[in-house]
């Protein structure tokens, strides 16, 4: 099994930390392919950034989800805390396309009734929420703590702060009456397995979470979007895409196409 991880964000540093927690999820005869978003920001922290991100995400996928076999993969990991560009990312590729938010969110919900989110700021705290209810889980959330402080850099978050993130962390359980804590982000990558122990309830990691769900599902085996809401778009006149994206979006419609029942 071959999957495809991407960090939504131009951060090396953080697509280090990324790779190093996916290798220790991964079965063994999985094999991961990581990629950095070619443009964007350094770390995504709210909508906007979240919607530059989706197109940097939109064409990896695309390169590695063509019919002529070459990179192809069996899944996708989007690994930012907040799910750029999903869940339109589904309607392009033909494989499962998992975001590391969806699959925090499903892990946590499977391990308690309540859980708590604990973000690196608090600026990102409302494009969080939009994804905890997005998902329809908002009555189910806690709370979602955050740092207040300036970061040093984003790389060594779990360094400067780990105190912080632990003191917050007992704080939801504590407080806030979690059953779950979700350390969000992918600058918090593998942090939940030092902090195991240290925490009384459990602690999700969304890295490891997106890896052990994409792998699932695509064992699984389920079958392509060709129909509903998550069909590829429709035909229509367009200009100015990259040709991988141009590319992967008329193979998906053509597929759809194939697919549709004769009228």
């Amino acid at each position: 099994m071959k999957l495809l991880v991407i960090n939504p964000n131009i951060s090396d540093d953080v697509t280090a930390l990324i790779e190093s927690e996916a290798l220790r999820s991964a079965s063994p005869d999985t094999e991961l392919v990581v990629r950095t978003a070619g443009y964007g920001v350094e770390y995504i922290e709210t909508r906007f950034e979240s919607l530059i991100a989706a197109g940097a995400v939109a064409e990896i996928i695309a390169e590695h989800t063509r019919d002529d076999g070459v990179g192809r993969v069996d899944a996708v990991v989007v690994a930012a805390f907040g799910d750029p560009g999903m869940p339109a990312l589904k309607e392009l590729a033909d494989v499962p396309v998992v975001g590391i938010t969806e699959a925090a969110l499903c892990a946590a919900a499977l391990q308690g009734h309540r859980f708590s989110v604990i973000a690196i700021s608090d600026r990102i705290r409302p494009w969080y929420l939009d994804c905890v209810e997005r998902f329809g889980l908002g009555g189910r959330l806690a709370s979602i703590r955050s740092i207040n402080e300036t970061l040093n850099a984003i790389g060594s978050v779990q360094q400067d702060f780990r105190e912080t993130l632990l003191a917050l962390s007992r704080q939801a359980v504590a407080e806030d009456g979690a059953d779950v804590v979700i350390l969000a982000g992918a600058p918090l990558a593998g942090l939940a397995r030092e902090l195991r122990g240290q925490i009384p309830v459990p602690v999700v990691d969304g890295i490891s979470a997106g890896i052990r769900m994409a792998e699932a599902l695509a064992g699984l085996q389920c079958g392509p979007h060709r129909a509903g809401a998550f069909a590829p778009p429709p035909v229509k006149a367009r200009k100015g895409l990259s040709e991988n994206l141009d590319a992967a979006l008329a193979a998906a419609q053509t597929a759809a196409n194939a697919a549709a029942p004769a009228k």
